[in-house]
C-alpha cells in the first residue's frame, strides 16, 4: 500500500472512531484518549489498541463490537483486530483539548 492511500485509511479510521461515544460520557472515543493505538499493516489488516474509562465498564462488548464493526465497514479494509488493554489506566489527562471543553474540564 502506499503512502497516500495508508494516510487516507488511517483518516478514515479516525473518522469512524470519532462516531463512537462512550455510553456514560457524551464524548467520541477518540477524543477521549481511549485509543491508544491504530495499526495498519500492509494486508490492511488494522489493529486497534484501546482502553476503558474504567475496567469494569459494563459495556465494554458493546463499545468493542462497535469499534470492530465500524472498522470493518471502511472499503479496504481486509481484516479488524481489537486489544483491550488497561495498562497504561486511563485518565483525564489523555483527553483531547476538544473533549476537556467539552466536559468544562477547561
Amino acid at each position: 500500500m502506499d503512502v497516500d492511500n495508508l494516510l487516507q485509511l488511517e483518516a478514515e479510521i479516525v473518522r469512524v472512531l470519532k462516531n463512537i461515544f462512550d455510553p456514560e460520557i457524551p464524548v467520541n472515543i477518540y477524543d477521549l484518549g481511549l485509543i491508544y493505538e491504530v495499526d495498519v499493516n500492509d494486508n490492511n489488516a488494522v489493529t486497534i489498541t484501546m482502553t476503558l474509562t474504567a475496567p469494569n465498564c459494563p459495556m465494554a462488548d458493546d463499545l468493542i463490537a462497535e469499534v470492530h464493526q465500524g472498522i470493518k465497514g471502511i472499503d479496504g479494509v481486509k481484516e479488524v483486530k481489537v486489544k483491550l488493554v488497561f495498562d497504561p489506566p486511563w485518565d483525564k489527562s489523555m483527553m483531547s483539548e476538544e473533549a476537556m471543553l467539552e466536559l468544562g474540564l477547561l
